[in-house]
């Protein structure tokens, strides 16, 4: 069944990754009242993402951002299709780093970065880093999906640009050998999603509330005296990004626990509360209640 559904569908990615970006928009719009108008696709978690941390917004400014939302991630989700055909040349002038000096000081530095990245703006874009003649291997962590097929198609879209892919389970295990064999790189670590119950060990303040904080990549930095980055990314316009490298910490082992973290999450936030609809809302990221767990 897996395989049918990939082959039924697989054509239809790939006509669509042919298209011009101009088409890629045009066809955007029209998923956007598939999933919004017609599907309501996660309509209640993101309505419930937005209620619990805008509650000084009325109901019309949060429509506002909702509807702005499920534009940008139509736009996104089809942007990420298009790099089946994307050239690293036209990637490079619609992924823009504004510091690319930060990555030959990484690259200079004699040890690897952690390049912490959040579920806003063009997350799927951060391979561009490669365009940039970065010396460095880069590496991107990420959760297998479950049907094999479009794992594999994932996969190839974000390897194009010299980047190698790590499934989440293994990337302990990876970054070890590589320090070991003394393989630079970079790790790029979505880091905003939600721990696993079992696995919370600590709460921080996000969105005005007490969330429970995924706190692998300040681990990882510490254990492996691996600089730690925050790759700001924001919308400039359809299919157009700028991006800066902010460093958190060059020697994370002498830092608070948890003070990376937490610088992690304020940068997040100030993005979202300057331009909410670019954050990626149907996570149910607030599941998990503090009071749960005492």
């Amino acid at each position: 069944m897996n395989a049918l559904i990939f082959y039924l569908v697989y054509p239809i990615l790939w006509l669509i990754s042919k298209l011009p970006f101009r088409a890629i928009y045009v066809f955007s719009d029209a998923v956007f009242v598939l999933i919004y108008h017609i599907f309501g696709f996660r309509r209640k978690v993101v309505r419930s993402n937005l209620k619990l941390c805008f509650p000084e917004k009325s109901i019309a400014e949060l429509k506002s951002i909702e509807v702005k939302f499920y534009h940008h991630l139509c736009d996104i989700f089809l942007e990420m299709i298009k790099t089946l055909d994307l050239k690293p040349e036209d990637l490079k002038k619609r992924f823009i780093i504004t510091n690319p000096e930060a990555i030959k000081e990484i690259d200079h530095s004699g040890k690897s970065a952690i390049i912490m990245c959040a579920h806003y703006a063009s997350y799927e874009w951060i391979t561009a880093i490669k365009t940039y003649d970065a010396d460095l291997k880069a590496f991107g962590i990420y959760k297998k999906i479950k049907n094999p097929y479009f794992d594999n198609m994932v996969k190839k879209i974000r390897t194009r640009f010299n980047t190698d892919i790590i499934d989440k389970n293994e990337a302990t295990k990876t970054m070890l050998r590589n320090k070991v064999n003394h393989i630079g790189g970079y790790y790029g670590m979505v880091a905003d999603q939600s721990p696993k119950a079992a696995k919370i060990t600590y709460w921080g303040n996000f969105m005005g509330q007490e969330t429970p904080m995924f706190v692998g990549s300040e681990i990882m930095a510490k254990r492996l005296d691996f600089s730690v980055y925050y790759f700001q990314i924001n919308k400039v316009k359809r299919g157009v990004y700028q991006a800066e490298l902010i460093q958190l910490a060059e020697k994370p082992k002498s830092i608070e626990n948890f003070k990376i973290t937490d610088q992690y999450f304020e940068l997040v936030e100030a993005q979202i509360r300057k331009a909410p609809e670019f954050y990626f809302w149907i996570h149910k990221r607030w599941k998990h209640k503090k009071e749960d767990f005492q």
